[in-house]
């Protein structure tokens, strides 16, 4: 058994296996002094811009959710703090599957990746990284109506039925992400992987639930803006933790829409910056929106469509009937009367569940090869076998131990003998079980006698249908093997001197002091000289310590950075700019 590697409390204990597997430890001495100065670079430009932009629950978030300013936030500490409004936070690897990562919400976990953005990416990464998910996620989710918005979108997130190529794009994004934030990938890696992304996007079919809801996600949990189209203010993720993004986007560049079911529609680009976002006038409407979808369906749906769209999956998924009997497994074939399931056919590992508990003697044991069941009515009989009484079943030749053929509206017939049947908690007749049994659809053949007892499921009709399994415990999901894997930054012998440098100077302004600082900055300008952060934070030393002449030298050299690399020009001013607010 795996040695369990990261600190747990008791949110995270109750989450099921199959979330744990995607669960790594933090490794919080792995963080860098340059990493821990990326960080408070960005948190110290977003609390001083956001403060004016983002909805008011941000900066109170930040306090109640144990994020701090000056450092990378540990997953113990958050944890600790986060539990007291009911979540907790785990660290993850990169993107991981949607539904895993909805399904984690519906716990109340939040998800946060535990690497963080290059320096050369400090403004924007593709990558989700603990400053995205750590100081973008977690402040709003103080909110109470927030917070009940993420955990129920997640519960219906994490049933929202997806499509082979959904597994396709995902893989195919995680993977470009991860090439776009490592350090030395070739030009030509990264192009491949953006050539593959375009053309799975661009690949024309009907959009999964998953699509669009993933589309809703986006635009609200991510991307989202909250007031009036006029006079918005942040709330997504993606938002806050962008310190480029996140004043692009209030300005009139940005198209504001009012946010409405219609955002499942418009689908985006991670690895660029939004041209258009939804604006939604408070919390609550968000639910509006999301129950909305919800109703639309298969989840709500079932039917016909609700079974179609599990086939077209691929994947495990389930059935509900209107007894309640649950039918989990890879669904492969249905046989329509009417507009309306007659028969529905799994193969491989099935199981059979009532209120997303397997059912005794029902599990993938019992059913190992697939499960096929009659849907509907008994042709020319009103009434539906789940609503017929003992007396009914009897009068029907539904007795133990007596032959029957049941002739089903969809041209279904069974004809065995019954051996005995399973009611629900009402009641009602939800399974019944037979020997010596032939099930046929005019000729075909659907199950012959030497198979074995033939379990039918008593139903007149698909009420739901939805990704996943009823009960997780009936399959082994503890199968997630990441196709890529994060790549970690390098780091030579110059690498790790400029390290130094930056942890020296960490601990100067921790402890007050500013001894040395000449002579680092000296190294800089000598050695490092397109190194513009530590510079910034030694002219914060300087100018708190009043030195006025190290204070110019330091200037100096940034003005210098400023003119040989024009593309941080502008960072280097706002990182002046706080140092003289902050004064």
């Amino acid at each position: 058994m795996k040695t369990q590697e990261y600190e747990s409390n008791d949110l995270i204990e109750r989450l099921p296996q199959h979330l744990k597997q995607f669960i790594k430890p933090q490794s919080y001495q792995d963080y860098t002094p340059i990493n821990q100065a990326v960080w408070r670079y960005v948190m110290r430009k977003n609390v001083d811009y956001l403060s004016k932009v983002a909805h008011e629950s941000y900066l109170d978030g930040l306090a109640k959710t144990g994020i701090s300013i000056e450092s990378i936030p540990s997953m113990y500490g958050m944890n600790r703090i986060l539990k007291e409004i009911g979540w907790a936070a785990v660290a993850v690897d990169g993107f991981i599957p949607p539904n895993a990562f909805m399904e984690f919400q519906a716990y109340k976990v939040l998800v946060i990746a535990s690497d963080i953005r290059q320096l050369e990416n400090i403004e924007y990464t593709p990558a989700p990284d603990i400053i995205h998910e750590g100081a973008g996620h977690a402040p709003i989710i103080a909110n109470p109506e927030y917070a009940e918005y993420l955990r129920r979108f997640g519960e219906i997130g994490c049933k929202a039925i997806s499509s082979g190529r959904d597994y396709e794009i995902y893989e195919a994004i995680r993977l470009l992400s991860i090439l776009k934030e490592a350090e030395g990938v070739a030009e030509e890696e990264i192009a491949k992987a953006e050539a593959q992304v375009e053309h799975l996007q661009s690949i024309v079919e009907e959009p999964s639930e998953m699509a669009l809801i993933r589309n809703l996600h986006w635009w609200t949990v991510e991307y989202g803006l909250i007031g009036t189209t006029d006079n918005p203010k942040i709330y997504g993720a993606g938002l806050l933790s962008s310190i480029g993004e996140s004043a692009w986007c209030m300005t009139d560049n940005v198209k504001k829409l009012p946010y409405s079911i219609e955002a499942a529609y418009q689908g985006f680009d991670i690895t660029k910056p939004q041209p258009q976002l939804y604006v939604t006038p408070d919390f609550a409407y968000l639910s509006e929106v999301l129950e909305e979808f919800a109703n639309k369906m298969a989840l709500r749906k079932g039917g016909l469509m609700g079974v179609s769209k599990l086939i077209d999956s691929k994947a495990l998924g389930t059935i509900e009937l209107n007894t309640g009997l649950q039918i989990s497994g890879v669904f492969t074939r249905v046989i329509e009367h009417e507009g309306k399931p007659a028969y529905v056919q799994t193969t491989g590992q099935t199981a059979l569940s009532y209120r997303e508990k397997e059912l005794v003697g029902h599990g993938t044991e019992t059913h190992p090869h697939g499960f096929g069941t009659a849907l509907g009515r008994l042709k020319g009989i009103n009434l539906a076998i789940e609503d017929m009484s003992p007396r009914d079943l009897k009068a029907y030749n539904l007795y133990e131990g007596k032959p029957v053929t049941l002739e089903f509206e969809g041209g279904i017939t069974v004809s065995g003998t019954n051996i005995t049947g399973i009611r629900n908690i009402h009641g009602k007749i939800i399974l019944i079980s037979f020997s010596d049994c032939t099930v046929k659809h005019n000729d075909e053949v659907l199950f012959q006698p030497e198979w074995g007892t033939y379990d039918m499921a008593v139903g007149a009709n698909i009420i739901s249908a939805f990704s996943g399994p009823a009960d997780y415990r009936s399959f082994d999901l503890i199968n997630h093997v990441p196709s890529s894997q994060t790549i970690k930054a390098k780091r030579d012998d110059n690498k790790i001197k400029l390290e130094s440098y930056y942890q020296e100077v960490r601990a100067m302004r921790e402890e007050n002091k500013t001894t040395d600082l000449n002579s680092i900055l000296d190294v800089l300008i000598n050695d490092y000289s397109t190194d513009w952060l530590l510079t910034v934070e030694i002219l914060e030393l300087a100018k708190k310590a009043s030195n006025t002449t190290f204070a110019e030298k330091a200037m100096s050299h940034l003005k210098s950075i400023q003119t040989n690399r024009p593309e941080v020009a502008h960072l280097i001013k706002d990182g002046i700019d706080i140092i003289l607010k902050s004064l």
